[in-house]
């Protein structure tokens, strides 16, 4: 929760984005008005043991469901031992191996 704001501000988007999903670690009411300030809402569902009373509704949420496609995207790039153990000194080196490896999982896919 701590690396939200250290995230957005090194984002390379030309914007903001309008919604940010994540998991329950996230689930906390200061981070969700502190992105309502920014105008980005927060998408992430209540922990079990949430003492404040729930502050989404089921519909929202919906979308979080779509969220595995991104876990799995990041668990195939890890079948890659030279993008685990980043080998390469220069970015812009590391950078290709990973548009190479999105490459190879989209052709294994298809």
């Amino acid at each position: 929760m701590t690396l939200v704001e250290p995230t957005l501000a090194a984002c390379f988007a030309p914007k903001l984005p309008e919604k940010l999903i994540a998991d329950r670690a996230y689930d906390s009411d200061p981070l969700d008005a502190l992105l309502a300030v920014q105008g980005i809402e927060l998408l992430a569902p209540h922990r079990s043991n949430r003492r404040k009373p729930r502050t989404q509704d089921g519909r929202k949420l919906r979308r979080y469901k779509r969220r595995w496609k991104i876990e799995r995207l990041f668990a195939w790039l890890g079948n890659f031992r030279r993008l685990v153990v980043r080998y390469e000194r220069h970015l812009v080196n590391y950078l290709g191996f990973v548009q190479l490896g999105c490459i190879i999982v989209l052709l294994r896919h298809l």
